[in-house]
């Protein structure tokens, strides 16, 4: 039987009122450590751990609990101890293996959490599966994630938060197949829903894309690829200022994700703000200064600023690292047409902002969509 929140808090303030009257008593400990990761206090049963550690050193099942209150509470090299000290006992147990992983990830250090992440962890635990897919991801290394994105979905097809993970690379991977079937057998997982909302807005179905970002961002609050989709959907739908408030906010939460910072510059420019844009578009390049998209979108604002001899070298930069980037193409045709005018260059850019511009024949709302890929969140496995 499933033991409520409530039911789990009113057994630990049981077990700690014994726990009082008798502080070194181990199995009471143990209880009252049990009890308050059921109760979700992380940190007390981290505490209580220690405790018990230091009057009988922990080994196997009790390590590996300690190592989960101790990963929940955000300390991390000390959950690693602990788990390390539970494989001394059991080398081979894939969960202990998954959980050291999780750690690892969770601690920043993507490389390192994979060499945990065996053949047999990932095939016996979907969650395993789930995590390297994540790890892959936030690494970029694509080439090796397309073949383990369908042996992981063939090896685990019923287990949700993996498709809807999975749905979330296919994306980046331009599988929208995939993706949207990943994402239908996601269920209602946040991952799940900003793919489909992600697709809906490729096709311009903008109220079913907000229904799902919205849907999403209540699941889990803290959602960047959520607050840029509604942002975008603000945007396709002309609302420019509750665009500029969702695409500043996603972008501020992923942080260093550089086509979120991309897509904030562009709303702001749209808005009529150049100053806030190329803003945004510098943070993208403090990220990384070798972004072609960013020296490009740079470029087009000091055109549109009259500022001539800089877009001119922004745009020479932005051909030799992407000469197939949207914002290059487009610097490079308002230059053309209106032959370094800033006022012919803002009419040309009004009226080709709606139309498709360059190699791929996108348009710029197209590819604000793109900054929809991204990171995954390692915390929801």
């Amino acid at each position: 039987m499933r033991v409520t929140n409530s039911e789990a808090e009113q057994r630990l303030a049981t077990l700690a009122g014994y726990l009082a009257e008798d502080p070194e008593n181990v199995p009471l400990l143990m209880d009252c450590a049990s009890a308050s990761l059921d109760a979700g206090d992380c940190d007390l049963a981290t505490e209580l751990y220690l405790r018990i550690d230091a009057l009988a050193p922990l080994s196997g099942v009790l390590a590996n609990a300690a190592g989960i209150a101790a990963m929940r509470s955000g300390k991390q090299e000390t959950a690693q101890g602990w788990f390390g000290r539970a494989l001394e006992e059991a080398p081979d147990d894939v969960n202990v293996r998954f959980n050291l992983a999780w750690s690892i990830a969770l601690a920043g250090d993507f490389t390192g959490a994979r060499e945990w992440l065996d053949r047999n962890v990932v095939l016996q635990l979907p969650q395993a599966a789930m995590l390297d897919l994540q790890l892959v991801h936030e690494l970029g290394m694509f080439d090796e994630a397309a073949p383990l994105l369908t042996q992981y979905l063939e090896a685990h097809p019923d287990y949700a938060p993996l498709n809807a993970v999975a749905s979330v690379l296919a994306i980046d991977l331009d599988r929208a197949d995939l993706a949207r079937t990943a994402a239908q057998n996601g269920g209602d997982h946040p991952d799940a829903l900003t793919t489909l909302g992600t697709l809906d807005l490729g096709d311009r179905s903008l109220d079913e894309a907000r229904l799902k970002f919205e849907k999403a961002l209540i699941l889990r609050p803290h959602n960047p690829r959520a607050e840029i989709g509604l942002g975008l959907v603000e945007l396709a739908g002309g609302n420019k200022k509750a665009a500029v408030l969702r695409l500043d906010k996603g972008a501020e939460q992923f942080e260093d994700h550089l086509g979120s910072w991309i897509a904030a510059g562009w709303a702001h420019f749209l808005d009529g703000d150049l100053d806030t844009a190329q803003a945004r578009f510098a943070t993208a390049l403090e990220h990384d200064n070798t972004f072609g998209e960013a020296h490009g979108s740079m470029a087009v604002v000091e055109l549109l600023k009259g500022n001539i001899k800089e877009a001119e070298r922004r745009m020479e930069v932005a051909k030799r690292l992407d000469r197939k980037a949207f914002s290059t193409a487009l610097a490079s045709m308002l230059w053309e047409q209106s032959q370094g005018n800033p006022d012919k260059a803002d009419q040309i850019f009004r009226t080709a902002v709606q139309q498709r511009v360059g190699v791929g024949g996108t348009t710029l709302l197209d590819e604000l969509i793109k900054a929809m890929s991204g990171t995954s969140t390692l915390q929801e496995i």
